[in-house]
């Protein structure tokens, strides 16, 4: 059994930096300590005030149907926060699979599934647990199905991305790589988190506490393959 566990990692790189699964602990520790604070803070309301403070300084002071900048950047918005939405994200996730698989990568392919699909799983059961409504104090620019809070974009563009981040710096030995492919997974994260507050469609707390959620889950899942592949080293395996 420990053979197939550890198989989820066979293949990938080990990192030179020792602490880093001491790093990975913390970082999930307080990503979820800072989304049970934020829930809780949002089920007392107490967010009301600034939520819709920061909500509408997106907004023109004169015309709250109207967000800031000219027609051009609201669509280059409504376009950037497409990257966190389910079907982009799905067909990357599916790209990424598919190169692992054709390289023969079976387990960390399979560990990627694994990580997105569980936390796409528990982003979902969290909208339908809060169930928190969509702002209704300015006009939403994209059209949306679901429960506001997490927001789902800024949650899951941090496990997708981050996840494969986690993936891609096992895959190379370049520093310079690693440091480019982490600080694009992070831009990426906090653009679309901040589109979906531009366009109307969630609170500035329902995007704070999707990344906190994300930036937790992907830990996690960094974590995960940390373990196992101490795991695999002392099975003396590569």
């Amino acid at each position: 059994m420990k053979n197939r566990i550890t198989d989820l990692v066979r293949g990938l790189r080990d990192l030179p930096i020792t602490s880093a699964p001491f790093v990975l602990a913390a970082i999930a520790g307080v990503g979820a300590y800072a989304f049970l604070q934020i829930a809780d803070e949002v089920s007392e309301a107490e967010f009301d005030a600034l939520d819709r403070g920061l909500l509408m300084a997106f907004r023109q002071p004169d015309d709250l149907a109207t967000p800031l900048g000219p027609p051009w950047f609201r669509e280059f918005m409504a376009e950037l926060t497409a990257l966190g939405g389910y079907p982009l994200l799905t067909i990357i996730v599916a790209l990424v699979v598919g190169y692992l698989i054709v390289a023969r990568m079976f387990g960390p392919a399979l560990f990627t599934v694994l990580a997105v699909v569980s936390g796409t799983a528990v982003s979902q059961l969290l909208k339908v647990l809060y169930d928190r409504p969509r702002p209704d104090v300015v006009e939403q620019l994209v059209t949306v199905h679901t429960a506001s809070f997490p927001s789902g974009h800024a949650a899951m563009s941090a496990v997708v991305y981050l996840t494969l981040a986690s993936l891609i710096v096992r895959l190379v030995d370049s520093t310079a790589i690693r440091v480019y492919v982490l600080v694009v997974a992070l831009l990426l994260t906090v653009s679309i988190g901040i589109s979906r507050i531009y366009l109307g469609v969630h609170w500035p707390s329902d995007v704070a506490a999707g990344w906190a959620f994300g930036i937790a889950w992907a830990s996690l899942s960094w974590l995960a393959v940390a373990a196992l592949r101490a795991l695999r080293g002392r099975e003396g395996e590569g």
